[in-house]
C-alpha cells in the first residue's frame, strides 16, 4: 500500500507509475475522498471542542445550582451530530481503502518503462548452453519413458496441471529441494516450514489480494486460501509487530508446495510440468533496512545464479518493463533457464523488492533507534528456487543418447544415484 499523504503531494507522479503499470485507478477520485475525510475530521475537532465547553458549562451550573437543562441539551445535540460525522467517516475512510488496496506499488527509478514481456531488459546470461550429437527429447517424452512421471495417473486423480513423481523422479525432485534449502541455509538464513492455507488479510498484506482473487485456491467453508507462494505465509511471520533494528536485516528461507489456478492460461503451452497448477518452490524472504533493500535485491539475484551455476544450467537474468512488473513490486529480476527440447528460456524465478508497499499493508514497522518513531521495513523475496521449470530444464539438460538421464553431481550426494535409467 502506498502513502496517503504521498499520493496527496505528488499526484501526477502517482498517476504516471500507476499507468506505466498499465492499471486504471481515479486517483483525482480518491484525492476528493480523502479530502472530505479530513474535512470530516476538522468537522469533529470544532465540535468535541464546543462539546467540551457545555460539559464545562454543565459542571459550573450545577456547581452554582443553576439550570443547566439547556446545556445538557445542547451537549446532546452536538454528540448526536459528532456520532453523525463518525458514521459518516467509517464509510468515506472504507471507499479510501478499497481504492487504496487497488493502487500498485509504483516502478523503481531504474526500471524500463515498456507494456509487456518484449520489452524486458536481458541484463546478462549465466553457464553455457549444452551441445548435443543428437536430437535431444523434451522432459516429458523422457520422464514417461523412464517411469520418473506418470501425468496420466495423475489426471485421473487431480485433473490436468498435477504432477506426480514416481520413484527415481520423486527422489530427484526431493534432492533438489533440499540442495537449494541448504545452498541458502549455510549462508545464515533461518529455515520456515509455514503454512500452506491462510486467512485473506494475509493474502492482502502481500498483495494477492484483491488483484489476484481469481487466480488462487480458496476454502469457502473455512475462510481460507492455498498459498500460490510461500512468501505469503513467510512475510506475514512479522504482520503488526515492530522488530528491533538490531535484529535487521532477517533471512527466511523455506520450502512449500504451491497452489495457483493459472487463470486466463487457457490456450498457453501446458505440456508436462511447463504450467502447473501444483509446484514446489524453495523461497527466501528478507526484512531490511530501506537504505540497504535495493543491494539486497541484486544479491537475491546473485543466489539463485549460484545455484544455477552449480547445476551447471544456462539461464540469463531479465530486468522487468514496467507493464511486466507485479502489483506489489517495486523491481523485479526473472531469471530463466534453458529449455534445449523447447528452444526457449522457462521462468524459474522471479527475485523482488517491494520497498515498503507489503509492510504497510501488514502494518510491520522497526525503530531505527531505541525511543525514535516507528518506520516501515522493506521485503523482499526470491525463489530459490521453483522446483518444476527448473526440473525440465535439469531433464533436458543432462539427458544421454540413450534415454537416460545423468544426475547433476551437486545432487548425487541427496540422491544416492548418479543416473537414471
Amino acid at each position: 500500500m502506498l502513502d496517503i499523504k504521498y499520493i496527496r503531494e505528488n499526484p501526477e507522479a502517482i498517476k504516471a507509475g500507476i499507468k506505466s503499470k498499465k492499471v486504471d485507478i481515479d486517483v483525482d477520485g480518491l484525492l476528493e475522498l480523502d479530502k472530505k475525510r479530513r474535512d470530516i475530521l476538522g468537522e469533529v475537532e470544532v465540535l468535541k471542542a464546543e462539546r467540551n465547553k457545555a460539559t464545562g458549562l454543565i459542571a459550573e451550573l450545577k456547581r452554582n445550582k443553576q439550570n443547566a437543562d439547556d446545556a445538557v441539551l445542547k451537549s446532546r445535540e452536538i454528540g448526536d451530530r459528532i456520532t453523525g460525522y463518525d458514521e459518516d467517516l467509517r464509510s468515506v475512510e472504507k471507499d479510501i481503502k478499497d481504492i487504496m488496496m487497488t493502487i500498485p506499488n509504483l516502478p523503481h527509478e531504474s526500471v524500463p518503462v515498456g507494456k509487456d514481456a518484449e520489452d524486458n531488459i536481458e541484463v546478462r546470461q549465466g553457464g553455457a548452453k549444452k551441445e548435443f550429437t543428437f536430437k535431444p527429447k523434451d522432459h516429458l517424452q523422457l520422464a514417461e519413458d523412464l517411469g520418473i512421471m506418470d501425468f496420466k495417473r495423475s489426471s485421473r486423480m487431480s485433473g490436468s496441471g498435477f504432477p506426480l513423481y514416481v520413484g527415481k523422479g520423486a527422489t530427484l525432485e526431493r534432492a533438489l529441494i533440499s540442495y537449494m534449502l541448504d545452498f541458502h541455509i549455510k549462508d545464515g538464513y533461518k529455515e520456515i516450514m509455514p503454512p500452506i492455507l491462510t486467512l485473506p488479510h494475509s493474502m492482502e498484506g502481500t498483495g494477492q489480494l484483491p488483484k489476484l482473487k481469481e487466480d488462487m485456491y480458496y476454502c469457502e467453508k473455512d475462510d481460507l486460501y492455498l498459498i500460490p507462494t510461500a512468501e505469503v505465509t513467510i512475510t506475514n511471520m512479522h504482520r503488526e509487530e515492530i522488530v528491533s533494528a538490531d535484529n535487521l536485516p532477517i533471512y527466511y528461507v523455506g520450502y512449500t508446495p504451491c497452489f495457483r489456478r493459472e487463470a486466463g492460461s487457457y490456450g498457453k503451452d501446458t505440456k508436462g510440468l511447463l504450467r502447473v497448477h501444483q509446484f514446489n518452490k524453495v523461497e527466501m524472504v528478507k526484512f531490511v533496512k530501506p537504505e540497504t533493500s535495493y543491494n539486497e535485491l541484486e544479491d537475491l539475484v546473485k543466489r539463485v545464479e549460484g545455484i544455477l551455476d552449480a547445476l551447471k544450467i544456462h539461464y540469463r537474468i531479465l530486468l522487468l518493463c514496467s507493464g511486466d512488473l507485479s502489483f506489489s513490486a517495486a523491481k523485479c529480476y526473472d531469471i530463466e533457464t534453458w529449455s534445449p527440447a523447447e528452444n526457449k528460456y522457462l521462468e524459474a524465478s522471479s527475485c523482488s523488492n517491494f520497498v515498503d508497499f507489503q509492510a504497510r499493508r501488514m502494518d510491520l514497522r522497526y525503530r531505527p533507534e531505541p525511543k525514535a518513531k516507528p518506520e516501515f521495513v522493506h521485503t523482499l523475496n526470491g525463489s530459490g528456487l521453483a522446483t518444476s521449470r527448473l526440473m525440465v530444464s535439469i531433464i533436458e539438460n543432462y539427458q544421454n543418447e540413450d534415454g537416460s538421464i545423468t544426475v547433476p553431481e551437486v545432487l548425487r550426494k541427496y540422491t544416492g544415484f548418479d543416473v537414471i535409467k
